[in-house]
């Protein structure tokens, strides 16, 4: 019974060492520090670590998290201004995650019907094909319905867009 207790205490201890952080700074889904500023939507901690010199792109390797950058963990959390900054300081709004999903933050902000994400990331140049069908966007069919609401914001911007671009040829013209 002795032996019993020991191996229950000696698991806890290990799984209470791997959920503080590894080595190199991570916790037991892969995520460094910025992965979890990110993921709270906590502005302070993200610019604080990026201007320690974090990179913006760091990936995350854990068994549930292949791949995830920070960017990623923002958008699903619908947490825009987090989103703004690690765009400003150069993350790939299009960075995929690693398997055979391949995963964009759009995917993740749409996952978890972010609107404001969706938009946000959108209006920034994520990459959203015309057809949700393209196979180079691979859009997981179960969550179709949030990618949805992302072409409803691509289709106003072109809208916007071409209704700007032909006011100001009239005005050329004239």
């Amino acid at each position: 019974m002795v032996q019993e207790d020991l191996g229950v205490s000696v698991r806890r201890n290990l799984s209470i060492r791997r959920s503080i952080g590894s080595a190199d700074g991570r916790d037991d889904r892969g995520w460094t520090l910025l992965h979890i500023g990110a993921r709270k939507g906590d502005l302070k901690e993200v610019k604080r670590l990026l201007d320690k010199g974090m990179d913006v792109n760091v990936l995350a390797w854990g068994p549930k998290a292949q791949g995830m950058t920070p960017l990623h963990l923002a958008a699903e959390g619908g947490h825009v201004k987090v989103m703004d900054e690690l765009l400003e300081r150069g993350a790939n709004i299009d960075a995929r995650t690693k398997g055979a999903v391949g995963w964009t933050p759009l995917h993740n902000a749409a996952k978890e019907r972010k609107k404001k994400a969706i938009k946000f990331l959108v209006e920034n140049g994520a990459f959203l094909p015309d057809d949700i069908n393209d196979t180079r966007f691979n859009p997981p069919q179960h969550y179709c319905l949030g990618l949805q609401w992302a072409y409803e914001v691509m289709k106003r911007l072109q809208e916007e867009n071409s209704s700007s671009a032909g006011e100001g040829s009239y005005s050329s013209d004239s």
